[in-house]
C-alpha cells in the first residue's frame, strides 16, 4: 500500500551561482513506505531532488502533510 503526501516546496538549481530565485511547486508524492517522522524532511527533499535531477540542498520543503 502506498502513502500519499501533498508537498509544497522551492527549488534553487544552482544557487550559488545566481541570486535569481527557484521555482515554487507543490502537489502530491505518493511513496510505497511512510515518511519516518524524525527524518522525514531530508527524505522528502532527497526524493524530490532526484526526481529533478538537482541536489538535495536545492529543495527547500515549504510545507509537506499526509493525505488520508
Amino acid at each position: 500500500m502506498t502513502t500519499k503526501y501533498y508537498t509544497h516546496f522551492v527549488t534553487h538549481a544552482g544557487r550559488a551561482k545566481s541570486s535569481a530565485p527557484g521555482n515554487e511547486w507543490s502537489g502530491v508524492v505518493e511513496l510505497r513506505e511512510p515518511l519516518k517522522q524524525n527524518r522525514a524532511n531530508r527524505e522528502l527533499r532527497a526524493l524530490l531532488a532526484q526526481s529533478f535531477d538537482l541536489d538535495s540542498d536545492d529543495i527547500r520543503i515549504l510545507h509537506w502533510a499526509r493525505l488520508h
